[in-house]
């Protein structure tokens, strides 16, 4: 019987002999020899076609690597000792480590010590969880939360919240396209590609200022068919870390207005982008001052530091609370047969956090810590790239980013010198996360910046 599994295994695994059969005409077949031993007989050689299994995933090519994460691999693979890694937007300490919040330990600790199960979470998510995401994002006594018009589904981290709203999209709105950024974060792209939603792109980051291109973008937004979904970063825009003022978010939302679009924003660094959860949702709160229906999708990645956690929302306000409860119905829907219900650990930390006033508090404090360690590293490299760089640049634009993030206007090709040189690793348009720096390394990025931008076409 082990014989026989084995010679199965290995006609499958390998190569198949498979002798021919008699009447085969192939060459060398059948022969007769010369010899007068063998005279009048014919002696029929076995003869075996060999046929080799070719894999089904034959026509599957190999994907190009991803544009972010790639720089950390190339980055763990240098062995230089003066290697930096600034591509991968991830908080790190002075001493360039990673963090965990105290909040979030005790957080933990109140867990364990309660001994919560592991049990399955509704689809839609931790209700605790739900409840106080939506309060953090518009206030608790926000008009919006206080009438139910909020539907709210707990959504793997910011990717997963955008994706599930993407189908959302699609399905319902199957011949509305999506506008986009131009930059922006590089997942956007591939999420709206996945879930069949046309896009396109409205201007935003001007090269010549390294700065907002505000005409350009309301220009687009309103060039844009009508119902068209507008997405946009509420604070911190992810890569340029350009914001617009208070004054251009009215004149967005007018030409949003005007044209019946539907706003969709990106949360993604709210408190850690300012240090303060309420001026960090200041465009979502406005927008939804003003009467808008609209889409929001968070993420916990930054200000709580839960990266692989995979923690976030999809948050649709609605017109009526009877809207919200079809929408949150639908998203729902969407959400089960794409991975059935989301992780609760992640979720059962923001609700410890965000639901207990002295663990809040405690956590507002971190958060202004982590925001204003990045500030300071931001003067810094502001003021080594003014006193080193004698060609009379105006390298303000790095003062007036805001977040983990500096749009440093350089090109592929200095990019890519800033790392075969100086070993500093960074995406390729020229994005850099000052989470990554440090207040002792910033002349050595000045060094390099400097050189880049003034030797490399």
């Amino acid at each position: 019987m082990a014989s026989a599994l084995a010679s199965v295994a290995l006609s499958t695994t390998f190569a198949r002999a498979v002798p021919l059969p008699e009447n085969s005409m192939r060459i060398g077949a059948e022969k007769k020899h010369d010899n007068p031993l063998f005279k009048g007989k014919a002696f029929r050689r076995v003869s075996m076609a060999v046929s080799v299994n070719v894999s089904r995933f034959e026509g599957v090519t190999m994907a190009p690597p991803d544009p972010i994460l790639g720089v950390s691999e190339a980055f763990r693979a240098d062995t230089n000792d003066l290697k930096l890694n600034l591509g991968v937007g991830a908080y790190r300490t002075e001493e360039l480590q990673p963090y965990v919040l105290n909040v979030v330990k005790k957080a933990e600790k109140l867990m364990l010590e309660r001994g919560e199960n592991k049990e399955y979470l509704p689809i839609e998510g931790l209700a605790a969880f739900n409840k106080v995401t939506a309060e953090l994002l518009f206030g608790a006594d926000n008009s919006v939360i206080q009438e139910g018009r909020v539907a709210t589904i707990q959504g793997l981290s910011g990717t997963g919240s955008l994706r599930l709203a993407a189908a959302f999209i699609h399905r319902y709105f199957p011949d509305a396209k999506a506008l986009i950024s131009s930059p922006t974060w590089g997942n956007h792209k591939n999420i709206f590609n996945d879930a069949r939603v046309p896009w396109s792109e409205y201007r935003y980051y001007d090269p010549r200022t390294v700065g907002l291109d505000f005409d350009g973008m309301v220009a687009d937004i309103k060039a844009a068919p009508d119902g068209s979904f507008v997405l946009l970063h509420g604070c911190a825009h992810n890569p340029t870390g350009i914001d617009p003022t208070p004054e251009q978010w009215e004149k967005i939302a007018d030409v949003i207005q005007e044209k019946n679009h539907i706003p969709f924003f990106d949360v993604a660094y709210q408190g850690f982008a300012s240090g303060s959860l309420d001026a960090d949702a200041y465009s979502v709160r406005l927008f939804v001052r003003r009467g808008f229906e609209l889409l929001v999708a968070q993420s916990y990645s930054k200000n709580l530091g839960l990266y692989a956690e995979r923690i976030g929302a999809i948050n649709v306000v609605c017109s009526s609370s009877d809207a919200g409860t079809r929408v949150k119905s639908q998203l729902k829907r969407l959400a089960r047969p794409m991975y059935s219900n989301p992780p609760v650990h992640g979720a059962r930390i923001v609700a410890n956090v965000v639901g207990d006033p002295n663990l809040f508090n405690e956590w507002k404090q971190e958060m202004e810590l982590m925001a204003g360690r990045i500030k300071n590293v931001r003067q810094r490299l502001y003021e080594n790239l003014s006193e080193k760089d004698k060609s009379g640049k105006d390298w303000s634009f790095v003062l007036k980013q805001i977040g983990m993030f500096s749009y440093t206007g350089l090109h592929k090709a200095q990019s890519d010198h800033m790392t075969d040189k100086w070993h500093i690793y960074m995406t390729k348009d020229g994005r850099i996360s000052l989470a990554g720096l440090s207040l002792s390394k910033c002349e050595y990025l000045a060094d390099a910046i400097i050189d880049s931008f003034h030797n490399v076409d």
